[in-house]
């Protein structure tokens, strides 16, 4: 399978370009063969960026054939988005090398990661360093749960952009502020703007994005990348309608520079 490569490097051109980019989050538990592949053609026929693939927790899915199959049937790049150490698989192109530093659970900021980074090595896979913040969008989501930690209130920009430049100044240059799966809420649009005027690298948003409205005010707000995950799996209709709304966008965008 051919393997798509500089991923970030094409991430910083675009959001240096004023460029805006839309993922699809794939949960190897929520979704089966067929809906699998639904997914992916609908992806493949819309202005879709990237797929996401991972979970908090996954039980009865297969990370590895997840993958596969999205690179079998999509020329798309497929970056992971792990849960933990054991989401990782060569069929991938990329993926996030997370740290959770809204958190002060040890295990999520740096302990998984030396488990991880001899695997990681062994494969041709691209390697991002990101920045994960957890907020507080209404609901203790799994991700909340599982990495013990407090997410960032939902109403304090100052703490998640603060947050945001130290990651930058450790060297994760890519920032993900994640409401987590379930989430009630988006992530404010003051939270995306504080944190996108205090940093220089891309800035990623996800969690409780269900409508192409809702994208809309995020891009306006600052983000460089919108993930949906749980709203496509409800409304695969949600994937063509936001990545419509984001071509627009950028050609909204281009035409009054």
């Amino acid at each position: 399978m051919q393997k798509n490569k500089n991923i970030y490097q094409s991430i910083l051109k675009n959001t240096n370009n004023g460029v805006k980019m839309f993922g699809v989050l794939i949960d190897p538990d929520k979704q089966n063969v067929k809906e699998l592949i639904d997914t992916i053609h609908v992806c493949n026929n819309s202005a879709v960026d990237f797929f996401f693939v991972g979970g908090s927790i996954i039980t009865s899915g297969d990370i590895k054939k997840t993958t596969r199959l999205i690179k079998e049937n999509s020329t798309k790049p497929v970056i992971i988005f792990p849960g933990n150490p054991d989401q990782i698989t060569a069929y991938a192109d990329a993926i996030l090398f997370l740290s959770l530093i809204s958190g002060r659970n040890p295990e999520f900021l740096i302990g998984h990661q030396v488990t991880a980074a001899p695997m990681i090595k062994k494969l041709d896979i691209e390697v991002i360093p990101t920045g994960y913040l957890l907020v507080d969008c209404g609901t203790t989501t799994t991700a909340i749960y599982v990495s013990d930690t407090n997410p960032i209130p939902h109403s304090n920009a100052e703490i998640a952009a603060n947050t945001a430049l130290a990651g930058e100044y450790l060297g994760l240059n890519l920032t993900y502020i994640d409401g987590g799966s379930g989430a009630k809420k988006c992530i404010s649009n003051s939270m995306i703007s504080k944190t996108k005027a205090a940093k220089n690298g891309p800035l990623i948003i996800g969690g409780g994005i269900r409508t192409p409205q809702a994208a809309n005010e995020i891009f306006k707000a600052g983000a460089d990348v919108i993930i949906i995950g749980n709203g496509a799996e409800e409304n695969r209709n949600l994937i063509t309608e936001i990545a419509e709304m984001k071509e627009k966008f950028n050609t909204t965008t281009k035409a009054s520079i």
